[in-house]
């Protein structure tokens, strides 16, 4: 993610924090100082939400972990002004497992709660509870306010809202009697009708609401769009969408050949070689750069993706389909028995979705 440094690794995970997060530190020394809190009171407020993200932190280690029980690496985890966003390789599939992988996160909230109710006495008056917590985050109330937030993370990460981890739970609970697309479809319109609510409240109390809730708007609609595309591509191969015929510039050639095909062509994406072996590939986007940076005498083999991307022609496409949306803008070689047999890309992959979920309907009709 753009805007973030890198922290450390925990168990092989990269720990990164968004630039985005001294904003929160700022605003709460902004909002301590207005309400007249003295530099004691401000640095016990600061301590206290530093403490808040290792929680985050702990929450999404926990779904890393619970994950590689399963085989399924974390990229790294990202902590940001809204929370932790842990970058699994994949999503597990089977029931089961993602119902124990989005289960853990919170469960690290809960578990903290219970070792931290240990060391606290908890007011069973709610007047005294309130008077206790009034006066900020201080010495005397630091452990119950730790309290208080891990359980109330427990509690609204469970919420049915997805993608959030209640939302996958859900979709979990839903998928042992569902197909996994129909689950997740059902999930995120849940999770939609839900985050509106967020939207709504966060007017008359807190701004992060509004942000939570357009997040799981989005990522309600992107999770379930994925999920569907996967499923119509259930079945198919590499070799059922190969383009074979494909455009080729030889390596020794300037940008302004590649510029010239570019705008004689509807081809984004251009497969280079060199004595008619493929050794890289070339799109809009690294030719528009390299004739600003270099101008169009600038040779193509100082300026082309080296790193090839080979796919086999008998690989199931649901399998490679998160590979393919990895890497949007890149040319894929289809190999067969060793041989090229063609070309993939995204645009091909959506196409040839947008037409099968067209003939789905039809067929239904």
């Amino acid at each position: 993610m753009k805007g973030s440094f890198k922290l450390g690794k925990v168990a092989g995970i990269g720990i990164f924090i968004h630039w985005t997060f001294s904003l929160i530190i700022l605003f709460i020394i902004f909002m301590n100082y207005r309400a007249g809190q003295n530099t004691t009171q401000i640095i016990w407020s600061v301590v206290f939400i530093l403490c808040i993200f290792i929680t985050v932190l702990l929450h999404e280690l926990g779904h890393a972990l619970a994950a590689k029980n399963y085989n399924i690496k974390t990229k790294d985890i990202t902590l940001l002004p809204i929370g932790g966003l842990a970058r699994l390789e994949r999503i597990p599939e089977k029931p089961t497992e993602e119902l124990i992988v989005a289960f853990a996160g919170p469960l690290v909230n809960i578990a903290l709660a219970f070792i931290t109710a240990l060391f606290i006495s908890i007011p069973e008056d709610t007047g005294k509870l309130m008077a206790e917590l009034s006066d900020g985050v201080n010495a005397n109330n630091f452990f119950l306010n730790f309290f208080l937030v891990n359980f109330w993370l427990a509690i609204f990460n469970l919420i049915p809202a997805f993608p959030m981890d209640g939302g996958r739970v859900l979709r979990a609970l839903l998928s042992f009697k569902l197909p996994r697309n129909v689950a997740t479809r059902i999930a995120a319109r849940i999770g939609q009708f839900l985050a509106l609510s967020f939207i709504i409240l966060g007017f008359f109390t807190s701004p992060f609401l509004i942000f939570i809730g357009i997040f799981v708007i989005i990522g309600a609609q992107i999770e379930a769009d994925y999920t569907e595309s996967k499923f119509i591509l259930k079945g198919f191969k590499v070799q059922d969408v190969v383009m074979k015929d494909y455009q080729t510039i030889n390596l020794d050639e300037k940008i302004k050949k590649a510029i010239e095909l570019l705008l004689d062509s509807q081809n984004k994406n251009f497969l280079i070689t060199e004595n008619n072996i493929p050794v890289g590939t070339l799109n809009r986007d690294q030719i528009i750069m390299a004739l600003s940076k270099k101008g169009d005498d600038e040779f193509i083999y100082n300026v082309m993706d080296r790193n090839l991307i080979i796919l086999e022609s008998n690989s199931l496409l649901e399998n490679v389909f998160e590979l393919i949306q990895q890497n949007k803008s890149t040319l894929m070689l289809v190999m067969d028995n060793n041989e090229l047999i063609g070309t993939v890309d995204i645009e091909n992959i959506l196409e040839f979705i947008l037409i099968n979920e067209v003939k789905i309907k039809k067929s239904h009709d």
